[in-house]
């Protein structure tokens, strides 16, 4: 095998490997607690994956193995880093980071969401995040408020 091919196959695992980081959000991380141990969790997965692929004797498959998981650790250690926890909401008196609302859209929809912060949210499962448009329509509102969302009126009916 002559040099030349050694020094491209590296070269080429090189670029292989140069995955963009992960948009960092340049609104507050507000969590919940459990979104923070889910993070924290994330973080640890990251790190033994690392771990792993930097074990590989093979350093261009250690390059392709290492990358997503080093692109994870920078973006979760950041994560983690400037997560702020907020405190559970003391009352349902009015809609606030980690109440859950249910709430009826003009067309007769009735729908129940979480507000949690970004990296927890996840609408399939109930959580939309508090920088959401339906979720900023939402703070601060009552029962039997009317909020507009998307050019859609709103009406809570709960507040947990």
């Amino acid at each position: 095998m002559s040099v030349a091919f050694v020094k491209e196959e590296s070269a080429e695992a090189a670029a292989e490997t140069l995955l963009p980081d992960r948009p960092i959000s340049p609104h507050p991380n507000l969590v919940t607690e459990a979104g923070l141990a889910v993070l924290e969790a994330q973080l640890a997965e990251a790190r033994a994956a690392y771990a792993v692929a930097n074990a590989m004797e093979d350093v261009n498959e250690r390059r392709r193995q290492s990358a997503g998981p080093l692109r994870d650790l920078r973006y979760l250690t950041e994560r983690v880093r400037t997560a702020q926890v907020m405190p559970a909401p003391e009352d349902g008196a009015a809609v606030a980071f980690g109440s859950r609302v249910t709430f009826r859209r003009e067309d007769g929809r009735t729908q129940t969401y979480r507000i949690v912060g970004e990296d927890e949210a996840d609408p399939k499962t109930g959580s939309i995040s508090y920088v959401s448009p339906v979720a900023r329509a939402l703070m601060g509102k009552t029962v039997g408020d009317l909020a507009t969302a998307g050019g859609q009126e709103l009406e809570i009916l709960s507040i947990g």
